[in-house]
């Protein structure tokens, strides 16, 4: 054997917040483990920078404490980062209709009220409960929705928020794959709302207590979270600025052929995870058959821009909720704004404001296209009139382009799925995460990563 060859445990390919939560629970074993990454630094999307008096992210900007996994994280890692829970403002949200900023309504009088949705569909959502259940699984979210809530529910409260989250299309969008939580609340209980109800009412042992549901970011932003991962699993287990990285089964277990800084090495490792996109597969895995790799690749990415505005004398629309989200029907060159420093803090100057804009999504990608100039005067028209500015003039403006930013679970997610587990099958030891299956969320991610170091710990 060559001698010059590294010996590993385990190896887990991206150093985003997925391979980071795996190898932090990877290294509570003795296991020897190296994580490799093509960047220069570790936290994948997740980077927080600071600019002319603004903290702001240039990937995700919030989470979810979704699943038990994320409260218990922060717990262990408490001496080196400290979870911050956004304001009670982030419950109101605007929805835009005619222009004009709707708070969307959060209980029964408020959703009597409001403009957003027609009188037919109000009065329609009276006999939801006794509605019987969709028997397509394969359903669109757009389907679903109609069938259940009606369409001024689809178009002023389902869409905004898909685009909020997936910057999707619910035409497209498969609730069982993409939502299995409402998927879940007709199929188990047979309606949204006597699910949503029965469930508030079931009682829940402590785990299950952690899953507030409440909004989080990081005090100081989300790369203290992916540099306080970094320091628990151990700086001398990463290998940044990883190129050319092939992975091919060898005797039961896998060489792993890698350049570093231009340098090629060579790595034989009992378990290999996979954490990067869909897309980078083929490369890293030559040796699985074509056809099943195509069932991978064939993920559709939505392209977006993020844009990050700072302003340090705040003269426009009340910044008093979470933010605003924009419906498709609204034909708006935006998606939506986030009111960043109004849910989290020291994130703008006193008497300032941080938002962030996003543009493109998969209803219009054209607009990903469009140069830095174009989008400076799309960005400017748009938020001096949506937001209420007489003069558009910010100390801070920055766009960063994500072309492989959110992953549409459609109607071919089952098949890759299940191509997924035929593949872990065939090769023992081959584990396959990534956002490609188990959610887009933050709390997706972290959970997936200890789903994915119990696998390795438990064989």
């Amino acid at each position: 054997m060559n001698n010059n060859i590294e010996q590993l445990d385990v190896a887990i390919i991206g150093a985003g917040l997925t391979g980071l939560a795996a190898a932090h629970y990877v290294r509570k074993s003795d296991k020897k483990i190296a994580i490799f990454e093509k960047q220069d630094r570790c936290g994948g999307v997740i980077n927080t920078a600071t600019q002319n008096g603004f903290t702001f992210e240039e990937g995700p900007n919030t989470g979810i404490v979704g699943t038990p996994e994320v409260a218990d994280l922060f717990e262990e890692l408490k001496d080196l980062c400290e979870l911050e829970i956004a304001n009670d403002e982030v419950d109101k949200r605007y929805i835009l209709k005619d222009s004009k900023w709707e708070a969307l309504p959060s209980g029964l009088i408020a959703g009597i009220k409001t403009p957003l949705f027609s009188l037919k569909d109000k009065f329609r959502l009276l006999g939801e409960p006794f509605r019987p259940k969709g028997k397509n699984p394969h359903e669109s979210l757009a389907e679903l929705v109609k069938r259940r809530l009606g369409q001024s529910l689809l178009d002023y409260a389902i869409d905004p928020f898909i685009l909020g989250v997936y910057s999707g299309d619910p035409s497209i969008l498969v609730p069982k794959y993409a939502l299995p939580k409402l998927y879940n609340l007709e199929q188990n209980y047979g309606s949204f709302i006597g699910g949503a109800i029965k469930k508030k009412f079931e009682k829940k042992d402590k785990e299950a207590k952690k899953a507030t549901r409440k909004v989080f970011s990081t005090k100081g932003g989300l790369s203290s979270l992916t540099n306080a991962l970094y320091k628990s699993v151990g700086e001398n287990n990463f290998y940044f600025n990883s190129n050319q990285l092939v992975v091919k089964p060898e005797n039961g277990k896998y060489h792993i052929s890698v350049s570093i800084d231009g340098e090629t090495k060579e790595f034989i490792a009992n378990d290999v995870i996979t954490t990067t996109g869909a897309f980078a597969l083929p490369e890293i895995l030559p040796f699985i058959d074509g056809n099943e790799i195509k069932k991978l690749t064939s993920l559709y990415y939505a392209r977006v821009i993020e844009v990050i505005l700072g302003f340090e004398n705040w003269k426009g629309f009340p910044l008093d909720g979470f933010g605003g989200l924009i419906p498709h029907k609204e034909k708006r060159d935006v998606l939506g704004v986030l009111f960043l420093s109004t849910l989290l803090k020291n994130r703008a100057p006193k008497n300032g404001a941080l938002l962030t804009l996003f543009i493109g999504g998969v209803r219009r990608d054209e607009l990903v296209d469009l140069s830095d100039e174009e989008i400076i005067r799309l960005v400017e028209r748009e938020v001096k009139e949506l937001m209420q500015l007489d003069e558009f003039s910010p100390e801070l403006f920055k766009i960063i382009r994500h072309n492989k930013a959110i992953p549409q679970y459609g109607v071919d997610s089952g098949e890759r799925f299940e191509t997924i587990y035929h593949l872990e099958s065939k090769y023992p030891g081959l584990i396959l995460g990534g956002n490609m299956r188990n959610g887009i969320g933050m709390a997706d991610r972290i959970t997936q990563g200890k789903q994915m170091a119990n696998r390795v710990l438990n064989k």
